[in-house]
């Protein structure tokens, strides 16, 4: 079986952080960084060459295969934001909750497990960091031994 292709990296968050360009999406991404560390209460670890990880949970997917994963995370990428958001994919209710949120947040895009943004200043920040919270807490009930 294949490993992970995205593992925990020694480079600073802070390092990565400060080498985003433009830096309009600089700034976006150290204003999530820090909602991130105040929901979480963890410190950013890098996941591969641009993702910003914060706390850790262990799954094994049906197929068998054991994988190690961020809790919560984004990558400021050059054309949107993706925001990793797992507890409302994982479970029914925090996803009926999310979908109420979602209609409240302002511009944005969905994928299966991600959230886009183009720019904080499309989004009500209040509805974000709700999110954040909301499913970081999903996580710790579902994995509790994270």
């Amino acid at each position: 079986m294949a490993d992970a292709k995205t593992v925990p990296s020694d480079v600073a968050a802070a390092d990565f952080i400060a080498a985003v360009e433009p830096e309009a999406k600089r700034e976006d991404a150290r204003v999530l960084d820090e909602m991130f560390r105040r929901v979480t209460g963890c410190d950013p670890v890098m996941w591969g060459p641009s993702i910003i990880g914060y706390g850790v949970y262990c799954t094994t997917y049906a197929s068998g295969r054991d994988v190690t994963w961020m809790r919560a995370g984004f990558s400021p990428r050059k054309a949107k934001h993706s925001l990793y958001l797992m507890g409302g994919y994982c479970d029914e209710q925090s996803g009926k909750r999310r979908d109420q949120q979602l209609a409240r947040l302002g511009k944005h895009k969905t994928g299966k497990s991600c959230l886009y943004i183009n720019k904080l200043a499309d989004v009500d920040l209040s509805v974000l960091e709700e999110m954040i919270a909301e499913d970081w807490q999903t996580m710790a009930r579902i994995y509790p031994d994270g």
